[in-house]
């Protein structure tokens, strides 16, 4: 889904130069969290205030505050600084959350999966307070899903909003926190999503991984993925669904690049033998080479080449020319057809390209849910028909409201005279 505001504050600063801002904080930002320099980027004010805006939106604020050799401004390093304080008290929160739902599950006889980002840190990855954790993400098996829904219950979550590919329920006594955020914030609520599958439109067909990822001899309670290659498949099949959205977040090649050091032969051996849906690894090629580019990652050339085999050539050609600035929440603009290369034949490319012109009632459902959100309140795209929305795809490039809320948030965000919060009095 892609959504996009029209309206700015008078002294809101030129949309061409907070786009230019981006992408050059953005491939600062993404070198530096890999192979540090010696050398504080020669930015203004302005663009440090960018690039806050972009470390939380990558999710990389933690690791540029533990990583980076050089200080910057002290507003900069306040921010970095603040930033890990809440990813740890937040990880905090979610470990206490996981752990009640795994002891409801036991109980229930119900066997669920924690994903992503519950499972690197469980594997020793990550260290607590180095990756964000927004939500809590499970898959469970279809015929568990409303016990699983009244489990949630009992631990004090709620549905609130049910989707295509999954439910997303609410703490009953969450709210909003009373200070307005950038990036990560202890007292931001913690949603749970609920998945029976895991499956990403690629743009408009469906890669099914869910059989590779929940194990076939789950037990009660919560489990992990069957193996190292089941976790690496769902994170690059995750890649490459943000990529064609142009919503990839850096923290999202840094996770496959840290994942694939432990990679022995025999994992790379079972990633390539898997063939979901029997289409094979199509989709895995562009987000590995992104991964190898930004993040130095231990990537064998060979599996990339073996991997290609598979790729149409289009995507394989694109990929190889494409920037983290391009295919992530850093590019600004909103476009027609984003990632109609991933597009495997012809006829698959005109689907897409209907269901952009003509979106299906869950994406207008979707559209109006969003208009609800502070930061998007009175934003006329919402009220304006599908055929203005097309014209302004073609002629006005406008900008997509998820970028535009970060960097007005970083804009306003002032260092002199705020107190800083301190998440263990949260």
């Amino acid at each position: 889904m892609d959504t996009q505001s029209h309206e700015h504050p008078t002294d809101f600063p030129p949309l061409a130069k907070i786009a230019a801002a981006l992408f050059e904080t953005t491939e600062t930002l993404a070198r530096e969290v890999s192979a540090p320099t010696d050398q504080s980027p020669p930015w203004g004010d302005f663009e440090w205030r960018i690039a806050r805006a972009v470390a939380a939106m990558h999710g990389v604020s933690s690791l540029l505050c533990a990583g980076l050799r050089w200080k910057g401004p002290e507003s900069w390093r306040r921010f970095l600084e603040e930033q890990q304080d809440h990813v740890s008290a937040r990880h905090r929160k979610i470990e206490q959350l996981l752990d009640r739902i795994d002891s409801h599950a036991r109980s229930e006889g119900i066997a669920l999966v924690a994903l992503k980002g519950a499972e690197l840190h469980r594997r020793g990855i990550y260290r607590v307070g180095e990756r964000p954790m927004a939500d809590v993400d499970l898959l469970v098996r279809e015929a568990d899903e409303n016990a699983t829904t009244r489990l949630l219950k009992e631990c004090g979550y709620v549905l609130t909003c049910t989707k295509r590919r999954e439910r997303i329920f609410e703490s009953e006594l969450a709210g909003l926190p009373n200070v307005a955020c950038l990036g990560e914030h202890v007292d931001c609520p913690i949603k749970i999503e609920l998945h029976t599958g895991i499956r990403e439109p690629l743009p408009v067909s469906e890669t099914d991984i869910t059989q590779f990822v929940f194990p076939s001899r789950a037990h009660v309670g919560l489990n992990g993925y069957p193996s190292a290659a089941s976790l690496m498949m769902h994170l690059l099949l995750h890649a490459a669904g943000n990529m064609r959205a142009h919503a990839l977040r850096l923290i999202q090649l840094h996770d496959i690049a840290r994942l694939a050091t432990r990679f022995s032969p025999g994992d790379w051996e079972e990633l390539l033998r898997s063939r979901p849906g029997d289409q094979g690894l199509w989709w895995a090629v562009s987000p590995l080479v992104l991964t190898v580019r930004y993040c130095r990652a231990a990537v064998p050339p060979s599996v990339i080449a073996r991997l290609g085999e598979e790729c149409p050539w289009l995507l394989r050609w694109v990929s190889r020319r494409q920037s983290l600035g391009e295919v992530s929440w850093s590019n600004l603009r909103v476009y027609a057809f984003p990632g109609i290369e991933w597009s495997r034949t012809p006829l698959e490319a005109l689907r897409y390209m209907i269901s952009r012109i003509w979106p299906s009632r869950e994406t207008r459902l979707e559209l109006e849910r969003f208009a609800v959100h502070p930061g998007a309140a009175g934003v006329p795209w919402y009220g304006i028909s599908q055929g203005a929305r097309m014209l302004r795809w073609a002629f006005s490039k406008p900008p997509r409201v998820q970028a535009l809320l970060p960097v007005r948030a970083a804009l306003a965000q002032r260092y002199d005279d705020a107190a800083r919060c301190d998440p263990a009095e949260s």
